[in-house]
């Protein structure tokens, strides 16, 4: 009985190999392996020759459409490591060196990168050990333990390294700053650990991760470190940094960047005054509040505030939260609806933080720091190469800015 479905291609194909397998019958696991290397062998070299026939544009003898100085130059012997053993191919050279091969890279010397490639596609999406292992098996037939994986990813942390500690941009128009938080193994217990986060916005209005850094708990103190570390890579000037409300932050800024303004994210502290409020009085209590911060001007806001305390007596802690960080509350008053939308809030670094979380939740705890950094560098690839584009409007926004920071900016 004929096979179901089977096009007429692949019946050629099937003749073909019984044709050479009449000639050449198979033994045992090891004549496969050899027949297998001899078979990717021709492939390979069959290749590599039509792409240097490609790229010289004109064939073998072909002399008479020849259109360049350059020309064939024998071929140097190359051995593939592939997973039916060691593969001796011959890869053609020109004679002014300038060929690049791609099916073979000049410095590959394995077919198993692509193996590896995908292992770290897997683990930047948040996928598991179990589930990378079942993949790699389903798709190449081959076996990889937790310990390989580790080995395969491990080689991202040179990489992160580097980015960690690349130079950056003079100045920044605005700087996000923020939190957020997993649970790391350390000395064989289970700690929770702060991964401190920067974003970037430079003056042509394009995003960027400025960095990563993992500390024990969220404190002023190691923001302080962060600063610090981000001033030595380049940073002259922050015109604005945009924070949470953690004490001390404001303090920690001015010590790096004196000339700073901060604003403090109304949405968090919308959050921190009103989460013990009752129900039945959020939604009114809340309509006052957006009375406040939703102002037109600071004394405008500055009445409304006023007229809600004296309302909402029963709640006294949250006119008074307010108040005492008025100063850095109140920044965004100061400028235009279109640089009040970029700085109001840090909802900016909080979405990037999410895609994070959403990537890691998958691994509610990490075996060491390195491991975290691993998984959250590849997925911080992942996300901002989609950050192609400057801030919608930012040629509004920079106008404002350069007439609000003429004397920092050149």
């Amino acid at each position: 009985m004929g096979r179901r479905n089977e096009s007429p291609e692949k019946k050629r194909r099937r003749e073909l190999i019984r044709e050479l397998l009449k000639g050449s019958p198979l033994k045992d696991g090891e004549d496969v392996n050899a027949l297998m290397r001899e078979m990717m062998a021709e492939v390979l070299e069959g290749s590599l020759d039509g792409e240097l026939e490609d790229e010289l544009g004109y064939t073998r003898y072909d002399y008479r459409n020849k259109e360049t100085d350059n020309s064939r130059n024998g071929f140097s012997q190359k051995t593939v490591r592939t997973s039916y053993g060691d593969m001796d191919i011959d890869v053609p050279r020109d004679r002014k060196g300038e060929f690049e091969p791609k099916i073979i890279a000049k410095h590959q010397n394995t077919l198993s990168q692509d193996v590896e490639a995908k292992i770290i596609s897997m683990y930047a999406k948040g996928m598991s050990t179990a589930d990378i292992e079942e993949h790699i098996t389903d798709l190449y037939g081959i076996e990889i333990s937790d310990s390989t994986i580790s080995r395969i990813t491990d080689k991202i942390l040179p990489v992160v390294k580097e980015w960690q500690q690349r130079p950056l941009c003079e100045v920044y128009s605005v700087v996000f700053l923020d939190a957020i938080h997993f649970h790391v193994r350390s000395e064989g217990r289970i700690v929770k650990k702060a991964v401190y986060v920067a974003i970037g916005i430079d003056m042509d209005g394009f995003r960027d991760v400025l960095g990563m850094w993992i500390g024990e708990n969220e404190s002023a103190k190691f923001w302080l470190s962060v600063l610090n570390d981000i001033k030595n890579r380049g940073i002259n000037d922050i015109l604005i940094v945009c924070v949470d409300g953690l004490t001390g932050f404001p303090n920690a800024i001015e010590a790096v960047f004196p000339k700073a303004e901060i604003q403090h994210c109304i949405i968090h502290q919308i959050r921190n005054t009103t989460k013990f409020v009752s129900y039945k009085d959020i939604k009114e209590l809340m309509a006052d509040l957006k009375k406040v911060y939703t102002a037109p001007n600071e004394e405008t806001a500055l009445y409304e505030l006023d007229a809600f305390e004296e309302k909402w007596h029963k709640y006294p802690k949250i006119a008074a939260s307010w108040k005492e960080d008025w100063p850095t509350l109140s920044t965004y008053f100061k400028y235009p609806q279109e640089v009040r939308t970029l700085i109001y809030t840090t909802n900016q670094i909080e979405n990037f933080n999410r895609q994070m979380r959403k990537v890691t939740k998958s691994k509610p705890v990490f075996p060491t720091d390195d491991s975290l950094m691993k998984i959250l560098y590849l997925a911080m690839m992942d996300v901002t190469k989609k950050w192609t584009q400057s801030r919608r409007g930012w040629g509004m926004i920079h106008s404002q800015l350069e007439i609000y920071f003429a004397d920092r900016l050149n």
